[in-house]
Order: structure tokens, then C-alpha cells, then sequence
């Protein structure tokens, strides 16, 4: 496992699915972790879960969709361990309420989506970045999705908001890359997280066989399966990389879209 001793980490949306093993990777791993989430029992079974970690875990709530929220984290963060190594923007949403064609979607919807998904990245860098520069560098990842490269009907904010943060990610990578800060992104394909279960109506069964049949490798992903990457992506194992993306998603984005 890679050290991330001492490291100060904040993950956005790490409350549940891949945040909440993302959070747990990193306090397992020997990091100071802020948990950002608007699920408050779920950010406390995080906290238990970490109980035992070598590293330490709070969490904090925080809609960080919002200047506040996420001003609010890189400050706690500062005030506790004294700046940010690692950020994680792993936060996203795609209420089953959205799967609509764009000219049916509601106006306060597509905002509320591109505001989680998209906005609360750029809100975090603007106030983590400085005190990473501060620090003399650090990492950011960023939780994107390979609907960010490919897409489906109905999705038309939640398309819009990963690939934004596809791009994102390439110019937040330029302008900090003589700061020492690198930005990197993962493309998950399906997890098996609530998210991906709304999708079928919590039916974990059925989304774990539809899934099997679109995933080459056989079968969805494990939220552990993205935090390895995440924390690969953050380790000095790592130095060289920045502006990139990686697919973790079972093969899907080889396959392409046009094959059976």
C-alpha cells in the first residue's frame, strides 16, 4: 500500500460508493483525511469504519456546490494539519429524475448537476490551490466517468458535466504544473455504488448481470477498485504524470460504443 503518512487529503462526496472508499484508502494509508458529504449518517459510518486506520478520518458537511462549503474545507484543513496535499473531487450526482431529453430537463435541474459535478471542482481548486502552492505542491484527481468520452440519451447535464471536467482537468494541469500541483482524472465505468444501483431501482442483482454483459472484463467494477487508482495517481509513483485521464471501467471504452 502506498504511504500517504502525515499527507493531508480532502474528498468531496466521500461519504458513500467510490468517495467512501477513496476516503478509507487514504486513512488506511496513513493520511489526515476530511470527508466532505451532504449524507451525515453516512459520513459517520465513514468515521467508524476508520476507526481502526493508521491514519485519521473526520468529516465534515458540506454541499460544495456552494463558494462557502468548499472555502470552508480548505480552511478546516489548514486549521487542523496545516494545508492540502491531495484533493479529491469526487463528488457527482444523476437523480434518476434527470434521465430526460434535454428539452424536457428542467432548467434547475441541468444547474443543480453541472453545480455538484462540475462547479464544486473548480470551487475547491480555487481555494485549495493557493495553499498548495503554499505547501510547495500537491495533487488533485478528479472523479470524471466514461460519459465523459462516450454518452447515452438522456443525460445531457450529467454527459456535459464530466467531460467538462475532462477538460478541466488538462487546463488545471497547465496552469499549475510550474506550482508543482498535478491534475489528474479517472473514468469509471459501472461501480457498484448507490449511485449506479438507482439506476435499477437499488437492485444490486440486476446491475451487476446488465452490467456484466457491457463490461468486457465480465463483470462491474468495486469502489476499491477506483481508490487504488486514486491513490496511485496521488503517490510520487506517479510524479510524472499529469493532464491525464484513466480509464478504469473493465475494457468498456476499448470496446467502444459500436461494439456487441
Amino acid at each position: 500500500m502506498t504511504d500517504f503518512k502525515n499527507k493531508a487529503v480532502i474528498v468531496t462526496g466521500g461519504g458513500k460508493g467510490i468517495g467512501q472508499a477513496i476516503s478509507l484508502a487514504f486513512a488506511r494509508a496513513g493520511a489526515h483525511v476530511l470527508c466532505a458529504d451532504v449524507d451525515d449518517p453516512a459520513g459517520q459510518a465513514v468515521v467508524e469504519a476508520a476507526a481502526t486506520a493508521s491514519g485519521q478520518l473526520i468529516y465534515q458537511h458540506a454541499d460544495v456546490a456552494t463558494s462557502a462549503a468548499c472555502k470552508g474545507l480548505v480552511e478546516r484543513a489548514v486549521e487542523l494539519w496545516g494545508g492540502v496535499d491531495v484533493l479529491v473531487n469526487n463528488v457527482g450526482i444523476q437523480p434518476m429524475n434527470s434521465y430526460l431529453p434535454a428539452h424536457e430537463l428542467p432548467e434547475e435541474m441541468w444547474d443543480r448537476i453541472i453545480d455538484v459535478n462540475l462547479k464544486s471542482g473548480f470551487l475547491m481548486t480555487k481555494y485549495a490551490a493557493p495553499v498548495m502552492k503554499q505547501r510547495g505542491g500537491g495533487v488533485i484527481i478528479n472523479t470524471a466517468s466514461v460519459q465523459g468520452l462516450q454518452s447515452a440519451k438522456g443525460i445531457s447535464a450529467y454527459a456535459a458535466s464530466k467531460g467538462g471536467m475532462l477538460s478541466l482537468t488538462r487546463q488545471l494541469a497547465l496552469e499549475y504544473a510550474a506550482d508543482n500541483i498535478r491534475v489528474l482524472a479517472v473514468n469509471p465505468g459501472t461501480i457498484e455504488t448507490p449511485l449506479a444501483a438507482a439506476s435499477t431501482g437499488n437492485d444490486y442483482a440486476a446491475l451487476r448481470r446488465e452490467g456484466a454483459k457491457a463490461h468486457p472484463i465480465g463483470r462491474i467494477g468495486k469502489p476499491e477498485e477506483i481508490a487504488s487508482v486514486v491513490l496511485f495517481l496521488a503517490s510520487d509513483a506517479a510524479s510524472f504524470m499529469t493532464g491525464e485521464f484513466v480509464n478504469v471501467d473493465g475494457g468498456l471504452m476499448a470496446k467502444g460504443a459500436w461494439a456487441e
